[in-house]
């Protein structure tokens, strides 16, 4: 069984594609084409399934279309459109700090400064807009913060903590 805390969201299958059981992959991250990766992580009926790749290309800078191995026709794809894709933490390629993609922050847990107690996690990061952003999934709920460096105070890799310096009521414009 996929460990919920051992992946994360990279985008979702918007539709099949063709006749032959390709799937158009909208994604914020192609971490998977850096890492070579055989696999990605689906997330079918509340269960993390790993999907092993077939062939995968690119239509644009946030999508792909995919072909996984034993998805062969187009009745086969259609039960996948919906789910969320996910890729493992343990794949992930090792970049140097000056080269990471906003995406590299998924699953950290966030502080504000000053407080003591984590608010929540980033679930994803949305890098398909001129404005790039952070989802962090609170006790409230999600909250949308922009992924902008003069928020972010301090950042822990090795501990996968980021401390941010919101200004003042901008956490509370999601609810």
């Amino acid at each position: 069984m996929i460990a919920e805390d051992s992946v994360y969201k990279i985008g979702y299958l918007t539709r099949v594609h063709g006749l032959k059981g390709e799937v158009s992959l909208s994604f914020t991250d192609d971490v998977w084409d850096r890492a070579d990766a055989d696999y990605l992580v689906l997330r079918v009926d509340g269960i993390l399934v790993p999907f092993f790749l077939e062939e995968y290309r690119f239509r644009s800078d946030s999508v792909a279309l995919v072909k996984f191995v034993d998805v062969d026709s187009a009745d086969d794809a259609q039960p996948y459109v919906g789910c969320e894709v996910y890729f493992p933490f343990e794949l992930t390629p090792e970049e140097e700090p000056e080269e990471l993609r906003w995406s590299h922050f998924t699953g950290f847990e966030v502080l504000l400064k000053g407080g003591d107690a984590p608010i929540g996690t980033i679930a994803q990061v949305d890098e398909s807009t001129a404005n790039v952003l952070f989802y962090i999934e609170t006790s409230r709920g999600e909250s949308i913060v922009p992924a902008v460096e003069e928020f972010i105070s301090d950042v822990d890799h090795q501990e996968r903590r980021i401390i941010l310096d919101l200004p003042e009521g901008l956490l509370d414009l999601n609810e």
